[in-house]
């Protein structure tokens, strides 16, 4: 597999993480050098010029870019999977956002916080989201929405409503300055807003529905790929701290002692349980995506167990994730509380990425329902 970012934008992502994280968003420069890498269009259909990549790739991709600065993998991750969008626009709007713009940066949410009405040639909607990542370095944004009725979402043929993602320029989008948090502060989520806002025939998407472009990437689920794109910014973020600990270590006594870090048997042994937790739960991504990708590859649809394997990896991804870096952040002592210290954004970025849906504690009691063959009631 290959990693789409390059050295030099892996390394403008290093070095530019502390600015981020202080200014709350990423760094203009750095959106333009991960757009030209070819980043956030990583699942954009390659007949739109997208790279539509191998999802290890992809995952791989966020791994090396979060490893960086968690915030650019965050903000990495939100784009590409925004970009998979594009091969469920109709074709029209998806030459019109990605074809005819190859360095496009496309963010969003899928909440379906937004409320349209159809209206002759179109939609109108209103809506404010939360976690708006990258909205500053997008030209594109989109947001959760559901078509109302009557005051109430209208239902598809099973009685559920279905939910749209509507998309915005840039330009009509409102962003409101609400993003003051523990971790990932370099991401820019702040709440993004529309009001009444005229969208012209088409420019959504109708989540749930199979993508336009039927070659495998878009045979995947688009919240499977979406959590092990979350889990992959956990991912990176653990090896960054492994990165981290393992300096620090060789060169630090820790005070009333005489040894270094390093030569503290009860170091060495958290250091390689924390590595072994990060590898097994890497090798049980690479195993899910591969028998996914045999499946998909096919023409076949995935099964419920198919989805729910893949689940299961980005979930025990993003906390095996969290049990290295809080492991190594213990080991670290005193040094690891400091602000300026890469050990100190680690444990609180990677607290962040624990809180997000796609791979939070719920998601493993429906993994265990597919288990125990009783109906998950939800998408995988």
């Amino acid at each position: 597999m290959s990693i789409v970012a390059s050295d030099a934008v892996l390394n403008t992502a290093r070095a530019a993480a502390p600015a981020a994280e202080q200014e709350r968003r990423m760094a203009p420069g750095t959106a333009k050098q991960l757009a030209e890498d070819g980043v956030f269009r990583m699942l954009v259909p390659a007949e739109l010029n997208g790279g539509e990549v191998h999802p290890q790739d992809f995952f791989d991709t966020l791994v090396a870019l979060a490893t960086a600065d968690g915030a650019a993998g965050w903000v990495s991750m939100i784009g590409s999977t925004t970009g998979l969008l594009s091969a469920s626009l109709p074709e029209s709007w998806g030459q019109e956002i990605y074809a005819k713009h190859p360095n496009v940066v496309s963010t969003g949410v899928t909440a379906p916080l937004g409320k349209a009405e159809l209206v002759e040639g179109g939609m109108r909607i209103s809506g404010r989201w939360p976690w708006g990542s990258g909205s500053q370095v997008s030209d594109w944004i989109s947001g959760g929405a559901f078509i109302m009725e009557d005051g109430k979402p209208k239902t598809n043929k099973h009685g559920q409503p279905e939910s749209l993602l509507v998309f915005f320029k840039a330009e009509e989008v409102t962003i409101h300055d609400t993003w003051y948090t523990s971790g990932l502060r370099g991401t820019g989520s702040n709440d993004i807003e529309v009001k009444d806002l005229f969208i012209p025939e088409g420019r959504w998407v109708t989540l749930g529905r199979r993508a336009r472009v039927e070659t495998p990437l878009y045979q995947f689920p688009t919240f499977g790929l979406l959590a092990l794109g979350v889990s992959a910014v956990g991912i990176g973020i653990a090896e960054r701290a492994l990165e981290e600990f393992i300096e620090l270590a060789g060169g630090k006594t820790p005070t009333g002692s005489t040894r270094a870090l390093a030569a503290r048997s009860s170091v060495q042994k958290e250091l390689a349980l924390a590595q072994t937790g990060i590898s097994a739960a890497q090798a049980l991504t690479r195993q899910s995506i591969d028998e996914a990708w045999q499946v998909a590859q096919s023409g076949d649809r995935l099964s419920m167990q198919h989805k729910a394997k893949l689940r299961m990896a980005a979930t025990n991804n993003a906390w095996s994730a969290v049990a290295a870096v809080d492991a190594l952040y213990n080991a670290a002592g005193g040094t690891s509380v400091f602000s300026d210290h890469p050990l100190q954004r680690c444990f609180r970025d990677v607290h962040v990425v624990t809180q997000h849906i796609m791979v939070a504690q719920p998601t493993l009691e429906t993994i265990g329902k597919v288990m125990l063959g009783i109906d998950p009631k939800t998408a995988l």
